[in-house]
């Protein structure tokens, strides 16, 4: 009689806690998956969103508030899901107290990914997506700093719709934010300069 073959074993946020603190980490299906650092624009989109955004409806400058707006926080949707979404946010009548708290396990009400082809794109329009529309994220955003794209979906009877594509040319009212006007090109590097010919 031979033994049954061993199955892997799923990563737990016990596993996420042991990588180093500046390695980016996250658990998707049970699979650990460290990613590089974020390249300049990456890092330049995350921050022109995150300004958008966090004085209208985490502050309630000029906004609605209600909202917390952050990056990068441990959010665990399952045992074997952990992930770092590159902008995440709750209304705060449903996490009401976050302080000291990691991982955050209540599900988000809106998460932003910015696609990397370095940091793999399939896995934020395919894997994540599909695990935030399981777990009833009701918004999720990608936003594209090569193409200067930023895509919006809402949830819909577990399946996602798009609510609006968007360039840097756009000012736009994308749901859940749609009480400010959006300057997409804010969250985008500005073009750079034409070469001069020589």
């Amino acid at each position: 009689m031979t033994a049954a073959p061993k199955l892997p074993r799923l990563a737990t946020y016990a596993d996420l806690l042991a990588t180093p603190e500046d390695v980016k980490a996250e658990i998707l299906a049970g699979d650990l998956v460290v990613q590089p650092s974020a390249v300049f624009d990456h890092a330049y989109s995350q921050g022109g969103l995150m300004d958008s955004l966090r004085g209208p409806f985490d502050r309630g400058r000029g906004g609605p508030g209600g909202w917390w707006i952050v990056s990068e926080v441990d959010v665990q949707l399952s045992n074997h899901d952990v992930v770092r979404p590159d902008l995440v946010g709750w209304r705060r009548e449903r996490l009401p107290a976050p302080w000291g708290k990691r991982p955050i396990t209540v599900v988000p009400d809106w998460i932003c990914e910015i696609l990397s082809p370095r940091q793999g794109v399939h896995r934020d329009r395919v894997i994540k997506m599909e695990l935030y529309a399981r777990h009833g994220v009701p918004f999720y955003w990608l936003l594209d700093p090569v193409e200067c794209v930023l895509e919006a979906y809402a949830l819909e009877r577990g399946h996602w719709t798009v609510t609006g594509t968007y360039d840097r040319s756009a000012v736009a009212r994308v749901p859940p934010f749609e009480a400010i006007e959006l300057v997409v090109a804010d969250l985008f590097m500005p073009e750079p300069p034409a070469e001069s010919e020589g």
